[in-house]
Parts: structure tokens; sequence; C-alpha cells
């Protein structure tokens, strides 16, 4: 029987014991940002190091710039909009060294 088949039954089974209710975030939409947020070439790569927690430095980089920019859109007052502001200059520079790096050859 092909592995295909062999994880279709098993997925089957799973369902028709409930064992698919109730999951965390069930019902809502995925947040693919992280996804697109790396580079087309690596997503796939940096997906699955990411699943097993060993993401390389330019995947944790890249999400905390997003994450910092998003900070930055909806920050409320001046003081922290710099502030954010700031940090994300740093890690934006963080990410420019890395990938650098990384385009020379050097991993």
């Amino acid at each position: 029987m092909p592995f295909s088949r062999i994880a279709e039954n098993r997925i089957r089974e799973a369902m028709a014991q409930g064992q698919f209710e109730n999951l965390p975030g069930a019902g809502q939409p995925l947040n693919l940002e992280d996804y697109f947020s790396t580079p087309e070439d690596l997503r796939m790569a940096y997906s699955i190091l990411r699943n097993a927690h060993c993401a390389p430095a330019e995947v944790e980089l890249l999400n905390e710039v997003s994450r910092l920019e998003r900070a930055v859109a909806e920050a409320a007052d001046a003081t922290e909009r710099q502030s954010l502001q700031r940090a994300l200059m740093d890690r934006q520079t963080q990410l420019a060294v890395v990938l650098e790096h990384r385009s020379r050859g050097h991993r």
C-alpha cells in the first residue's frame, strides 16, 4: 500500500475519532506573514528548520523586523515610536550584515 494511502487512512481515522476537534486556532486564518517575509528561495528550508526550532539567524531577524514594523505602525505616542524605530533600524542593520555575509558564501 502506498504511503499516501496509509496517511489518508490515518487522517480519516483520526477525524472519525474527533482528534481534530477543538484544536488551538481552529477556524482562524493562518498567519503567513513570517513565511512571506522570508526570501522565496529559502522558504521551504527555513520553514523546516523553524519547525524543528533550528531557524537560522536571518529568519529570526526577518521575523523580528516584521514584528517591529508592525509595532512602529501601531505605536501610540512619539517616544514609543522613536524607541521602536531605533530597535527596527538596529535589527535591519544586523539583518543586512548577516545577509551580506551569507551572500559572500559564508555560512
